[in-house]
């Protein structure tokens, strides 16, 4: 665990270099960015020196499966896969002989995401009768112990099916009482091949309990689209915009022309968010094409070192390089607004105030050797310090 560098109230960050290209002093107080005036510094101000580094918001991650990680473990060797179901079912034989607490797990790919500046995560962990809440209380407890380091929101994932699996609907909500706070969904017709019964618990329990939703919604094509189309519509008929996401969002994803403008706005009027990661030759959501209409677009780590996958590092400047490669991002534009969806989308989906660096911001930032943000995207920069609420608690990609 990291102890704090900076313990002042006040901290002072001198020759820090801004996105604009400026160089100039940032100086945090209690923990938020702060008006700056040279002859007036606070009583007890420490002063870390930035180098030139560029100063960028913290990365969210917005959909990371880390209940599910080996990162910190010996390797794991992955079976052949070729469907859905055929991944879930191999992930539930890997973790049978797993042996290291869920807490150590989680806990070790927390601190590298910590380590490498993520500010928050929206955690999602599998809820089922084989595995009952154990992922769940093992990613709180992993979450408290770190709850000065970084925000978790955790998402009661029904991994293997909601209704196709007896006694997932009782755990769901028996997670929001002891320790998830986001109730989510998995493929209503792909998996559930139910979406009225599907989307009827869900957004029940959500409304019930006054909390978000979160769905994954893998399943392409038509098929995709019908789904996307009924959960806007339930989001809007249960009052709940800005309160719904839909993680990958294939369906989304490929649409193009007219067709994919008119579901962006449908998307935007209805405030359901999406989130993409970016996978293999999975389809990809685009920010040029979505964040135009308003849509609001987070980006995730999903699985890191798991059985579905031996990639993913939980460094979310490095995932938001590989959204800009997915989306052929060539101009500065282009390559910020990726890191725009990772930083800025991922607070804004989690609740959380945006981190701009400006006066009455949280001080919640990372230092990296870059000219400029394009650059970063691109050389995938590894942050010389990470501060979060104007502590310093990682150097050089290591928790100090």
């Amino acid at each position: 665990m990291a102890t704090p560098v900076t313990a002042s109230p006040h901290v002072l960050f001198t020759a820090v270099r801004s996105a604009d290209g400026r160089t100039r002093d940032l100086l945090v107080s209690d923990g938020r960015i702060a008006a700056y005036d040279p002859a007036r510094l606070p009583d007890g101000c420490a002063t870390v020196d930035a180098a030139g580094a560029l100063a960028l918001p913290s990365p969210v991650d917005a959909h990371i499966h880390p209940d599910k990680t080996t990162w910190g473990g010996p390797w794991l060797s992955r079976e052949p896969a070729g469907t859905l179901r055929d991944l879930i079912e191999g992930d539930v034989r890997a973790r049978t002989a797993f042996t290291g607490p869920v807490e150590e797990r989680v806990g070790a790919l927390m601190d590298r995401a910590i380590a490498r500046g993520t500010r928050a995560m929206r955690a999602h962990v599998d809820v089922a009768p084989v595995h009952g809440l154990s992922g769940v209380h093992g990613a709180r407890a992993a979450a408290d112990a770190r709850k000065d380091l970084i925000d978790v929101q955790i998402v009661a994932f029904p991994q293997l099916g909601l209704l196709s699996e007896p006694g997932t609907a009782e755990l769901m909500e028996q997670a929001l009482s002891e320790g998830a706070d986001v109730v989510g969904g998995l493929d209503p017709i792909g998996i559930d091949g139910d979406m009225a019964g599907q989307l009827d618990f869900v957004f029940g329990l959500a409304v019930r309990k006054g909390v978000p939703i979160d769905i994954h919604l893998h399943d392409g094509g038509p098929e995709g689209l019908r789904q996307v189309t009924e959960i806007t519509r339930r989001t809007v008929a249960a009052g709940m915009q800005g309160r719904v996401t839909l993680g990958h969002a294939f369906a989304v994803a490929e649409l193009g022309g007219a067709e994919g403008d008119a579901v962006a706005a449908r998307l935007a009027d209805a405030g359901v968010s999406l989130v993409t990661c970016a996978l293999g030759a999975d389809p990809v959501l685009d920010p040029a094409r979505l964040t135009p209409h308003g849509v609001r677009l987070a980006v995730g780590s999903d699985g890191v070192r798991d059985a579905w996958t031996p990639f993913g590092d939980g460094d979310m400047l490095a995932r938001a390089h590989l959204l800009a490669y997915r989306t052929d991002a060539r101009t500065d534009a282009e390559l910020a607004a990726c890191y725009e969806a990772v930083a800025q989308g991922g607070a804004a989906l989690l609740g959380l105030p945006a981190s701009r660096l400006e006066a009455g911001d949280p001080a919640d930032f990372v230092l990296v050797d870059a000219a400029s943000l394009p650059e970063a995207v691109v050389d995938r920069a590894v942050p010389a310090l990470v501060v979060r609420g104007g502590r310093v608690i990682a150097r050089a990609g290591r928790l100090v």
